[in-house]
């Protein structure tokens, strides 16, 4: 693959991230998670920093992270206005404008430009990721096996949908909760050779650090969420902060590769904002 095909495929693994994924935390008294709002229009542009949630008290038993009070952002589509920062060995990318729209649990559609021009269009399903580079007139498939091998990371759509939002993607697992500070606990889950830590604020109740190391290959992921203001009901990060160190596939050498998404815009839609993806009949497909 071209260069921008990589950054592109690490873009749709997003950050954040793979099959493994953030954890909840546990109380030895655990409290009620907050109701779920209800999803409305309204748009966030960046509005003051909320009041502080409920906060979370620590334990020592295993419980489930939805029983754990972690609150999630609940939607059925998601827009957003970014920019994007991409740096790997063989590519960089600075201050690119990112367009992403989301359908719950079933599509991931992104549209990335420079100046005005849009240069490539991502439409990720549950079980592909199908990229349009409209500089160079080509396009790409790829299924979920392929991009885990290239980047020695498993990855699942549910974990890119967790990533982008700032969710848990493994609400429903067993974790063990560590205190990491005093306004921090640590969720630590393991299981298949893998080894996850979420780190979750207890004045907001949201994920704040996500490290995932998969011991087999020796990868790292590392996601920091910050700058977090509220959309609607719900506390959004308007920043994300990922770091990738793998070996590469091809030369077995180390490699580490550096994302950087900040939203200027998200809203909550109940309508769909449409996918538009189309290949045309004089792209050429990449092997």
């Amino acid at each position: 693959m071209t260069n921008v095909f990589t950054a592109l495929l690490f873009l749709s693994v997003l950050i954040g991230a793979g099959g493994c994924r953030r954890q909840v935390p546990v109380a030895s008294q655990p409290t009620q998670p907050s109701p779920r709002p209800t999803v409305d229009s309204s748009m966030a542009t960046r509005p003051a920093s909320p009041a502080s949630d409920t906060t979370a008290t620590a334990g020592k038993s295993v419980a489930k992270a939805i029983d754990a009070g972690v609150a999630l952002v609940d939607f059925t589509y998601l827009t957003t206005r970014s920019r994007l920062s991409f740096k790997s060995p063989q590519q960089e990318i600075d201050n690119a404008t990112v367009s992403i729209r989301m359908q719950k649990d079933s599509l991931i559609w992104l549209s990335i430009s420079k100046l005005g021009i849009e240069g490539a269009r991502v439409l990720i399903s549950r079980d592909s990721v199908r990229i349009l580079d409209k500089i160079n007139r080509q396009y790409a498939v790829a299924d979920y096996r392929t991009i885990s091998q290239q980047f020695r990371f498993q990855l699942t759509f549910a974990l890119l949908q967790a990533v982008l939002v700032g969710n848990l993607p493994l609400p429903d697992s067993p974790a063990q909760p560590v205190r990491a500070g005093p306004d921090t606990l640590l969720l630590r889950q393991t299981g298949g050779g893998t080894l996850i830590d979420n780190y979750v604020g207890e004045q907001n109740r949201k994920l704040t650090r996500l490290r995932i190391v998969q011991q087999v290959s020796n990868t790292m992921l590392r996601l920091d969420y910050q700058d977090f203001s509220a959309l609607n009901a719900f506390l959004f990060p308007y920043t994300s902060q990922l770091l990738l160190d793998y070996k590469a596939a091809a030369t077995g050498q180390p490699a580490q590769t550096q994302l950087t998404i900040r939203h200027n815009k998200v809203e909550l839609v109940g309508e769909s904002p449409g996918f538009p993806f189309s290949v045309p009949a004089n792209y050429q497909r990449r092997p």
